[in-house]
């Protein structure tokens, strides 16, 4: 049985002085491995000063990409593949990353490293070092904005190629800068890759450029050692997320049949009011607005309306997962969650009645009742218990993660707002600005200020510190 070769061809993930040319040069010295250089740069087509990789001119690659890809899988006698940067022609990125037929290396380096490496060889016009006589000297300007946007984009370009590959089920060989000089791991990747030639030595023509400690490479050392000093290196102050990741959620939108406005619900804030309000303005039933859509009918909507605006309504976390335990948990009425009620009294100990609550039923109690379910929330969020993580509770800036998955709205208001936000928008496409919403009901059997103090908020703020910290809210109170 003849065995199946297990790549088409290859490519190699870097970034600009984290050692790719010499990764490249020892690949090449594989007699069955073509590494064409940085064939989807889009400033030149493999190297500088050259016209063309496998007779596929850079003019040709522009127009079609594919076809520069179809010619790479087909090297002559040869695994091909190329080096592909974050900022490299994003046409492909998918295709590489969705094809298991493609091997992926991942090459990485101390981002301060090579930070440093390209500023020096920004000053000295020098990229490659084969004599080290000709070695230009230089030092670097450490700049922190500049060095904290380098490392932003290396980190978001990590994370997405780690991401992908974990949805597909894939897998890449990761090299650190320093492996580079390991033999026995260019020899490991030569066998990963299914080449049949090893190298018996490592190429010796590239020669490191700048050899030292990085401190001695920069001509503000005492600035760089403070800029770095303020970095946050194991993101200490990250709020982790153990939400479950939400789609778009399209079926939920509402929009005007002849209005041009498209509302994406927030669950838990106030969509009774919006929708209401759109009706109104529309001059027809809620049941008469566009609603209950696929994404095929919500593009045919988009262009149907020219000049289309949409928007979405942001409630303080505290109102909301009021809101949401009165209606959907404390209350037995429509739309609530009758099973997930009775889970929370026996399991999680809610103290709420087996029924809706009646007149026994007291402030004291309510306020008792509301703390210990901001409580399950904190679990409930953190993935800490076997109830879903319903979308009427989950955080806002996971619902608004989920909406940039096919189109964000283009306003964000918040409730408090509403009066004389949706009547301006409804001025900007041309409808009457007469209509103004109605304000949200108040809760029952208590409103949230009957029984608000600064625990509540202490709790929310504990429970919701995502969304606090991402759209700014303070306390209920100031609201």
């Amino acid at each position: 049985m003849v065995a199946t070769k297990a790549f088409d061809y290859f490519v190699v993930f870097a970034e600009m002085r984290t050692g790719s040319n010499f990764l490249e040069v020892n690949l090449n010295a594989l007699d069955d491995v073509a590494c064409h250089g940085e064939a989807f740069n889009p400033h030149f087509i493999g190297y500088p000063n050259r016209d063309a990789i496998l007779d596929v001119t850079q003019a040709q690659r522009d127009a079609d990409p594919d076809r520069l890809l179809a010619a790479v899988r087909a090297t002559p006698r040869a695994l091909g593949g190329f080096r592909y940067f974050h900022d490299h022609d994003p046409r492909v990125l998918d295709t590489l990353l969705e094809d298991p037929r493609c091997a992926k290396i991942v090459l990485t380096r101390n981002p301060l490293d090579s930070y440093v490496s390209w500023k020096i060889a920004q000053a000295t016009g020098q990229w490659k070092l084969t004599d080290v006589k000709r070695r230009k000297e230089a030092q670097a300007h450490f700049e922190a904005e500049e060095f904290a946007a380098h490392v932003a984009s290396l980190q978001a370009f990590q994370a997405q190629l780690l991401n992908r590959l974990q949805t597909s089920g894939q897998t890449a060989f990761y090299v650190a800068y320093e492996d580079l000089q390991d033999l026995g791991v260019m020899n490991g990747l030569a066998h990963w890759l299914g080449a049949t030639a090893r190298l018996e030595e490592l190429d010796q023509s590239l020669k490191p450029q700048n050899p030292g400690a990085v401190i001695d490479k920069v001509d503000n050392p005492e600035e760089m050692a403070q800029a770095l000093s303020g970095l946050d290196r194991f993101n200490l102050t990250r709020t982790p997320n153990f939400e479950p990741r939400r789609g778009p959620a399209v079926p939920s939108y509402v929009a005007g049949r002849d209005v041009p406005l498209l509302y994406l619900p927030v669950r838990g804030g106030p969509e009774a009011e919006v929708v209401d309000w759109l009706a109104m303005l529309e001059g027809v039933p809620v049941e008469d607005l566009a609603s209950e859509m696929t994404q095929k009918d919500l593009r045919q909507w988009k262009r149907q309306h020219p000049g289309h605006r949409s928007f979405s309504v942001l409630r303080h976390p505290a109102a909301r997962a009021h809101h949401v335990f009165c209606e959907k948990i404390l209350n037995e009425g429509k739309g609530s969650y009758r099973q997930i009620r009775d889970l929370l009294r026996k399991k999680f100990k809610l103290p709420i009645p087996r029924k809706s609550p009646d007149a026994s039923y007291g402030r004291a109690d309510h306020r008792a009742a509301f703390v210990a379910f901001l409580e399950f929330l904190k679990m409930n969020l953190a993935g800490q218990t076997p109830v879903r993580v319903d979308a009427a509770w989950g955080s806002q800036a996971q619902v608004f993660s989920g909406f940039g998955e096919f189109a964000l709205p283009d306003l964000i208001l918040r409730e408090e707002e509403l009066a004389s936000a949706l009547p301006a928008l409804a001025r900007q496409v041309g409808c009457d600005v007469s209509v103004v919403p109605t304000s949200a009901a108040q809760d029952v059997p208590y409103p949230l200020s009957d029984i608000y103090d600064d625990e509540i908020e202490a709790l929310v703020a504990d429970v919701y510190q995502r969304d606090y910290m991402m759209f700014g809210f303070g306390a209920w109170r100031a609201y």
